[in-house]
């Protein structure tokens, strides 16, 4: 995914939580405004695995062929402490 794209998702996020607070204030459904924040998430999540798929292609594929081990693992630890935080139970 590219920069163009990326940001136009984020946007579209934008205005989907903004429509939510629209959402809260006009004291719409719960069960609605849940449903609407469960989608803005989804979506949101898609961004951030396409933005880590991208990563992974790129900036960890350069850093385990390149010489230097500090960089080497410090994407490793990148992509392992983000890897934690998906998994963690809430």
């Amino acid at each position: 995914m590219d920069k163009k794209q990326t940001l136009k998702r984020l946007r579209n996020v934008e205005g989907h939580v903004h429509g939510i607070a629209g959402m809260v204030e006009q004291e719409a459904y719960c069960i609605d405004v849940i449903r609407q924040i469960q989608a803005a998430q989804g979506a949101l999540a898609k961004v951030a695995s396409t933005i880590l798929d991208e990563h992974l292609h790129n900036c960890l594929t350069t850093a385990v062929r390149g010489d230097d081990p500090r960089e080497r693992e410090k994407v490793l630890s990148e992509i392992a402490e983000i890897y934690s935080m998906t998994v963690r139970p809430s």
